[in-house]
């Protein structure tokens, strides 16, 4: 994959939207109250954009979304220590953080295809629900500073 910085798990995010430009967000199964975009790793012979389809058709069961736009760079994030030694003994490497590319899809047919619970692999998420743009916004800021404080 062109670009991806060495040591980083290479990784997609999907956001997306509907006609209204709400922003799909779900609260995970095993952290309550953390919510979050579809997004998972890349696996292997995969290209981004695919492994964001898939990511997004196994997490919500949507199949009907069009791409709008691509971050055409990789974004990265180092894991704390913490975390780092737990996702390292759980994905089998020895990975500094993620390299993410994220998309901007829109939903194209009715929200009644959103099944979280698919099938297509265990389910992720407990909830969802359509965000404003500024709620997903003050939601990441609000989690960031209490992150920091703990």
């Amino acid at each position: 994959m062109d670009g991806l910085p060495s040591g980083y798990r290479p990784n997609v995010g999907v956001c997306l939207i509907n006609s209204d430009n709400l922003v799909f967000v779900a609260s995970r199964l095993n952290v309550p109250g953390a919510w979050q975009m579809p997004q998972g790793g890349i696996e292997d012979g995969e290209e981004p954009k695919s492994a964001a389809i898939r990511e997004l058709m196994e997490e919500t069961g949507i199949v009907s979304a069009e791409t709008i736009a691509e971050v055409p760079n990789w974004l990265t994030y180092d894991f704390p220590p913490a975390v780092k030694a737990k996702v390292n003994r759980l994905w089998g490497g020895e990975w500094h953080g993620q390299a993410q590319k994220w998309f901007l899809m829109r939903l194209t047919k009715d929200e009644s295809e959103i099944n979280l619970a698919s099938g297509e692999a265990d389910p992720e998420f407990a909830e969802w629900k359509w965000a404003s743009p500024e709620e997903v916004i003050e939601q990441w800021t609000t989690r960031g500073q209490l992150m920091k404080k703990l």
